[in-house]
């Protein structure tokens, strides 16, 4: 069995990783790019691998850095099977139609310049392709081994991070042998609301993990619970607003669950809450009908009032116009918009109408890449162009980093530690201070010597 990663070293986004096993070549997620310009525009580019070799993809989870390049393989000629949880398979349609919109509206807006008549710029995919891609999908469930050909079986185990998230176990008979590969995909912190906590394999020849925070321990959640409260409460006196830029799965669902459980001691019924996202308001469907997949904690709180997706003052905003109403508004607002790194979507219009005044706030509630707007945010930019509008920022920022969907470094150690016998391990998806830092950590720990791959990297086991 070979593993040769294809994306996501020293980086945290693009997963991509191609296992060739028992004659078969299996592709690891196919996902985006994400970050500066310079770097989205890779997505463009030809895979290192001849796709029309791909026998079979398997999917982790739902989130674009894992799935958003599924179209362009299509487009390179794969239609072989694309292997996913269910949850996953109901999230990808959501979440593959809105990039290819947003991507088709990007290229519609900059052939406009153009005086010619020619189109010149193209649309990464678009929402046919991604029709394409639906009608491969083949929908799994956690913990049901699965064999897709003679020799090779899959197995997913809950990652905790997102509806439907999986930890991926392949397992490929060769030479009167059994080899076994087990990937992590991004796994979430315990005790994480509404999901179910990680689920880990026990046994692996070798272990592909994450390690986007491998270099840091979290936040208590508690603490960051409280301190929302205390901002919700600075910024009502203030007389401001509250712009929580948020990824539509996971990080707005949490943030709704938290605005329920204290809704009356945070005094929310005061405010006007928007969740400014069509994604995020699909999102939720998708959560309603999977409440199988939910925490103890979370189907006893969803049978009770307040319903954390139907909070009394929530409105969900699909309608522009109904959008640019709310920038109406110049106080009492808390507006959940994405992206979640403000490189696009609505987020970047309450931006626009909220940064330059000292009464509001801003809350980063999740990863902000390098090369993206959230991060200049969040590193303390004083001021930017956005739409044409010079603006100096004076609007407060809040990093809540308590809340992320990935666990710290101490979680990547316990789940890692599950393990019998220590098995080798090489770290992905994460920054290389991170990896540098959870590779040290692995070895004080387990005295294990963690690889560290670079793109093209090939393990062998």
């Amino acid at each position: 069995m070979k593993v040769t990663v294809f994306g996501a070293a020293g980086a945290v986004t693009g997963s991509c990783h191609l296992v060739e096993a028992a004659g078969k070549r299996i592709l690891l997620d196919c996902g985006m790019i994400q970050g500066s310009k310079i770097e989205e525009a890779k997505n463009a580019l030809p895979f290192d691998f001849d796709v029309k070799t791909i026998d079979a993809v398997i999917l982790s989870h739902a989130h674009i850095d894992h799935c958003g390049r599924l179209p362009v393989l299509a487009q390179y000629g794969y239609h072989g099977p694309i292997y996913m949880h269910r949850a996953s398979a109901d999230l990808l349609p959501v979440m593959l139609e809105d990039a290819a919109s947003l991507a088709e509206m990007d290229a519609e807006r900059r052939n406009r310049f153009h005086k010619d008549g020619h189109n010149h710029h193209k649309p990464l995919f678009t929402r046919h392709d991604v029709g394409q891609v639906v009608r491969q999908l083949e929908r799994l469930d956690y913990r049901k081994p699965e064999t897709l050909f003679p020799g090779v079986t899959v197995t997913l185990q809950d990652a905790g991070h997102i509806l439907g998230s999986a930890s991926v176990r392949i397992q490929a008979e060769e030479s009167g042998e059994t080899r076994t590969l087990v990937f992590s995909g991004d796994i979430g912190p315990l005790n994480t609301p509404i999901l179910a906590d990680p689920d880990p394999f026990l046994q692996a020849d070798l272990v592909l993990m994450e390690s986007t925070y491998g270099g840091r321990l979290h936040r208590g959640r508690a603490a960051t619970v409280q301190e929302m409260g205390e901002i919700f409460d600075t910024a009502w006196k203030a007389g401001g607003n509250i712009l929580i830029p948020a990824f539509a799965v996971g990080r707005s669902q949490e943030l709704l669950y938290w605005f329920a459980k204290h809704f009356e001691d945070w005094n929310l019924g005061r405010w006007r809450i928007f969740m400014d996202s069509p994604m995020a308001s699909k999102v939720i469907e998708v959560y309603d009908r999977h409440e199988e997949l939910f925490d103890d904690d979370a189907k006893a709180m969803f049978h009770g009032k307040p319903h954390p997706f139907r909070l009394p003052n929530l409105k969900y905003t699909t309608d522009v116009e109904d959008s640019k109403a709310i920038n109406e508004h110049n106080g009492g607002c808390i507006i959940i918009a994405g992206s979640g790194m403000c490189n696009g979507g609505r987020i970047r219009h309450h931006l626009r109408h909220n940064l330059g005044s000292a009464k509001n706030h801003v809350l980063f509630v999740g990863y902000q890449s390098v090369g993206t707007l959230g991060r200049l945010l969040v590193d303390g930019i004083d001021s930017i162009k956005l739409f044409g509008d010079d603006i100096k920022i004076k609007a407060h920022r809040h990093t809540i980093g308590g809340l992320s969907a990935h666990t710290d470094q101490a979680g990547l150690l316990e789940w890692y530690g599950a393990f019998t016998g220590h098995p080798s391990v090489a770290l992905v998806h994460g920054e290389d201070d991170a990896r540098k830092a959870c590779a040290l950590a692995l070895k004080m720990r387990f005295d294990v010597d963690a690889n560290v791959p670079s793109y093209g990297t090939s393990l062998t086991i």
